[in-house]
């Protein structure tokens, strides 16, 4: 199901990442969720929503890194 604001994400997301992180997860958690929506679109076995998951997680990553701190940190 598609994010509607920040607050609506899971937990484990609300509680680690700084907001604007979340604003990007959000975003491409929605955008996967439609673009996957077709199961033959998906790899696998793998629910829409463990890959919209994915897809989110991983566009997060892209502008963020895990740091020493265990805190999420925006790349250079």
């Amino acid at each position: 199901m598609p994010y509607k604001t920040k607050r609506s994400l899971p937990d484990n997301v609300k509680n680690v990442l700084p907001s604007h992180a979340q604003e990007i997860y959000k975003e491409a958690f929605n955008s996967a969720w439609e673009q996957y929506q077709d199961k033959q679109e998906r790899r696998g076995d793998e629910s829409r929503e463990e890959v919209a998951h994915k897809v989110a997680w991983a566009a997060v990553k892209h502008q963020y890194q895990k740091g020493e701190d265990d805190k999420w940190h925006k790349t250079q």
